[in-house]
């Protein structure tokens, strides 16, 4: 899956720079945070395909990220990934909109099959949100 652009967000320097590599290896444009404000942040000023988000984080965490970032642009897709792996903090995620939640360390071939599910349901969202806009366009006209 070459091209598209992921934003990595974790507070582990080391970690972020290692899997940051690896994914773009990948062919992917990747941006990291190491906070959740700077995450949400940059989730407002760029547009991702994916969103690779830390749950356990000191200050904002994972959970309060992805509430923000979906409240904001529901169009967001959010993978959780973890090294405290809950399966209850997992199901939580998920209903809250996360697309995923993968324990670390992430199979990268795994990893990279999430991004490309996120850009593809990223991809049906933007449009039926253009295809709406479109239609509100055309009934506000009196033709």
């Amino acid at each position: 899956m070459a091209n598209g652009k992921v934003l990595l967000v974790d507070d582990n320097q080391e970690f972020l720079e290692i899997l940051s590599e690896r994914i773009a290896n990948k062919g992917l444009q990747v941006d990291t945070a190491t906070t959740g404000p700077e995450a949400v942040k940059k989730a407002e000023e760029e547009s991702y395909d994916a969103i690779i988000l830390d749950l356990v984080m000191p200050g904002m965490d994972g959970i309060e990220v992805l509430k923000k970032m979906k409240a904001d642009h529901p169009e967001h897709q959010v993978i959780l990934m973890t090294g405290h792996g809950s399966v209850k903090k997992g199901v939580e995620a998920v209903k809250l909109g996360a697309l995923d939640f993968l324990e670390k360390p992430a199979d990268i071939s795994e990893l990279m099959e999430k991004i490309s599910e996120a850009k593809a349901k990223k991809a049906l969202i933007v449009e039926k949100q253009h295809e709406e806009k479109i239609r509100d366009i055309l009934f506000s006209k009196s033709w």
